[in-house]
């Protein structure tokens, strides 16, 4: 069964779970665009939250044939994957006469907002940089990220544009343009959204604006999302490692990429629990004897990729 976090809020009766359903919806173009398929049941196999999956690899072909001959055979290829969910969020806590005291502040919904906010930030530095294994520069542990998913796969391409200046932005963004033709026509179907970092998305919107692709809208959380020849443009923002913050796409050595992914239960999506507890809250009770307040807030989600013609990373873009 498919369900949005949008669905998943119109089956909640607490008030303050559907706030919390809007804030990491808010938080995240993507999260509030994926489709997860909540199928995983860890009381029947286990304690585990592993999802099984077959991938397409390539599609079946068709061809023609002669009168009296019979067609070359051609099977489309598919491999039996798993992936797993991950338990994700944190806790935060405070003293009650700090929140009787916040007014129209109200430090309980701060404090939940910024845990949802860096938990939003989380999943996309795992969709991105995750990994079931521990390789270096990953997060190991998890689950397989983009990065890992199309490594070594035809839909991994790289740009041998530079984007370095805007007299160069001028000069190759023709050239540019032809490379993300070719780096979306490897896509089965239009992508969904256009995953990158804050610098590369400056760049693309300076491309889009010459060459007349670009658009803005504000959406009904009153964000503005930005489009690529209609295709949303999506910041994933940045992750804190413990001392700096870094982007969660990369730029190394100057260079950056760009993936493209198809949303749906045919191409990539989420996965969760059964039910819609992908997103979970757990609000103090002001009220209670205890001083000291704890708050946490939990997401439960992973991702998997079906079909490889639904993603694709053109990477090596000059930018800096």
């Amino acid at each position: 069964m498919a369900i949005t976090l949008q669905e998943a809020k119109v089956g909640m009766a607490d008030k303050v779970d559907q706030q919390v359903i809007d804030m990491f919806r808010r938080s995240s173009l993507l999260l509030d665009n994926m489709v997860f398929d909540n199928a995983i049941s860890p009381g029947t196999g286990g304690s585990t939250l592993t999802y099984g999956y077959i991938q397409l690899k390539s599609p079946s072909t068709a061809s023609t044939r002669t009168v009296g001959g019979e067609y070359t055979p051609g099977e489309a290829k598919k491999e039996k994957k798993t992936t797993s969910a991950i338990i994700m969020g944190g806790a935060f806590q405070m003293d009650r006469v700090i929140q009787s005291t916040s007014g129209a502040a109200d430090e309980l919904a701060f404090q939940a907002e910024q845990k949802i906010k860096a938990t939003a930030n989380y999943f996309h530095n795992l969709v991105i940089n995750g990994s079931t294994g521990n390789e270096e520069g990953f997060v190991g542990g998890t689950f397989d990220g983009l990065r890992k998913l199309l490594s070594g796969t035809q839909n991994e391409l790289s740009s041998q544009v530079s984007l370095k200046t805007s007299q160069e932005l001028d000069a190759n963004y023709n050239a540019f343009l032809d490379e993300m033709d070719g780096f979306l026509s490897v896509l089965d179907g239009t992508p969904s959204l256009l995953l990158m970092n804050r610098s590369m998305l400056v760049k693309l919107r300076a491309i889009a604006r010459r060459a007349g692709y670009y658009e803005r809208k504000t959406d009904d959380f009153g964000r503005t999302v930005e489009t690529y020849a209609g295709v949303p443009m999506v910041d994933m923002g940045q992750y804190f490692d413990g001392e700096n913050l870094k982007d969660v796409i990369e730029t190394k050595d100057g260079k950056t990429a760009i993936y493209a992914v198809s949303l749906g239960l045919d191409g990539f999506h989420g996965i969760s629990p059964l039910g819609s507890g992908v997103i979970q809250s757990y609000m103090p009770d002001l009220t209670a004897p205890g001083a000291i307040k704890t708050g946490e807030v939990e997401l439960v989600a992973g991702v998997a990729l079906k079909n490889t013609l639904k993603a694709a990373v053109l990477g090596g873009i000059a930018i800096a």
